[in-house]
């Protein structure tokens, strides 16, 4: 056996919206909205049935769902197989505008109805949270006091779902039915552990069952989805590369301004330093001078001679002589 990929629009539509298939949807929402047993939903009415699609012009990778459930609640199902820009506003968008659709002018605010949106994505939207399912409400942000239960948002994250079929627990339906949204495509066979009604929507995307115009169009269907996921691919590859080639290029510039500036820092201190270091041993020097000059005038004095004089200053008798020469000199 042979299933569709539950992911595109016309096997998501035909296990969710075709004729006599009530009953999966209502199973499908009990597991995936409700844990407790007193808001189970008992009955609903599919909004827009499911139809053979027309594959013209292509836009969207998304396909919706939506029901009333008996309590008045409006559920609209998405599944959505790539990310996109604003992607998480127009799911806000989409529910608050089912939600002010319901009045027409002048009609009670009481008469509003809750509106969920529950969005199954084939991405990752909430790289923090490890659950698979997100519940979000209106509450207040410290003391989480709730607001109103009037619009709630529900995502289900499939590449999240690492459980294996193995590894299926055969009294949780909820798992079954994540198992079958990310893997009914690659399946083969209508496991016997499988609880129902997941067996019947199974069948109703068994290839074998399906008409060639359903399958003409499961088909153009795919390759859309194909050709959108690998032109953002394309595109995050191609971007990656002019950020590295930019990043480069601007560590360079700034490699080099920053390179010139500790070299004109380094430079300046090193002529400073070496400014001293003249500068202090020239001051040596000519204070040396002015010693020998003072001891050489003195030892004169004193009726040394010029070898005598020589000896004790480290000088030249000839240098010695200069000296003496030019302090007698008028």
């Amino acid at each position: 056996m042979k299933f569709l990929d539950v992911k595109t629009d016309l096997a998501f539509k035909k296990v969710f919206a075709s004729e006599g298939s009530k009953d999966i949807l209502i199973s499908f929402l009990n597991a995936l909205l409700y844990k407790d047993k007193d808001k189970y939903i008992t009955d609903l009415t599919v909004v827009d049935p499911y139809t053979i699609p027309l594959i013209k012009g292509m836009k969207d990778t998304f396909v919706d769902v939506k029901a009333i459930l008996n309590n008045g609640t409006k559920v609209i199902i998405e599944m959505q197989v790539l990310n996109h820009e604003s992607f998480e506003q127009r799911i806000l968008y989409n529910a608050a505008k089912n939600f002010a659709i319901q009045l027409g002018k002048g009609e009670d605010y009481r008469l509003l109805n809750p509106v969920i949106a529950l969005t199954i994505v084939d991405f990752v939207m909430f790289e923090a949270h490890p659950e698979v399912i997100s519940h979000f409400k209106m509450i207040e942000k410290d003391s989480l006091i709730k607001y109103s239960d009037d619009i709630e948002l529900v995502f289900v994250e499939l590449p999240k779902f690492k459980t294996s079929f193995e590894e299926l627990d055969t009294d949780d339906i909820r798992m079954q039915w994540i198992y079958f949204l990310k893997n009914a495509g690659t399946m083969n066979i209508i496991p016997e552990t499988f609880s129902e009604p997941l067996g019947k929507a199974l069948s109703l995307i068994d290839e074998s069952s399906i008409s060639e115009v359903e399958l003409e169009a499961q088909y153009n269907r795919k390759q859309f989805i194909y050709i959108q996921k690998n032109s953002l691919i394309f595109a995050r590859k191609q971007g990656l590369e002019e950020g590295r080639e930019q990043g480069v290029e601007q560590g360079l510039e700034e490699g080099r301004e920053q390179g010139l500036e500790e070299g004109r820092e380094q430079g300046l201190e090193e002529g400073l330093e070496e400014g001293r270091e003249q500068g202090l041993e020239q001051g040596l020097e000519k204070g040396e001078d002015k010693r020998n000059v003072e001891v050489i005038q003195n030892m004169k004095k004193a009726g040394f001679n010029l070898q005598q004089s020589s000896l004790a200053t480290g000088l030249t008798e000839e240098q010695v002589k200069k000296i003496v020469d030019s302090t007698e000199s008028p």
